[in-house]
């Protein structure tokens, strides 16, 4: 139970971030009420990142290192779950 919404919660997070960055595409989305809200909560996480691997040119490749690293604490999340639980 508690794993499942923890994974939950990692998989909402991860697709946030994949529309988040899905709408740089778009003139003006990011603007949005929609656009703001997601800046909030997705800015502060991919900052880190950002600290650490600048953009190339126009390619921001900090999306996918924080996609990349979100996947991997899940998997982190879930093995010590199953160590501790079973």
């Amino acid at each position: 139970m508690l794993l499942n919404i923890i994974s939950t919660a990692f998989t909402v997070y991860s697709f946030a971030l994949i529309i988040y960055i899905l709408m740089s595409w778009f003139p003006g989305a990011r603007q949005s009420a929609f656009g703001e809200m997601l800046g909030r909560i997705c800015e502060p996480y991919l900052d880190v990142f950002r600290r650490f691997i600048p953009p190339l040119g126009m390619i921001d490749l900090s999306p996918i290192v924080g996609i990349i690293v979100l996947r991997l604490a899940e998997s982190g999340v879930r093995t010590i779950y199953y160590m501790i639980f079973y």
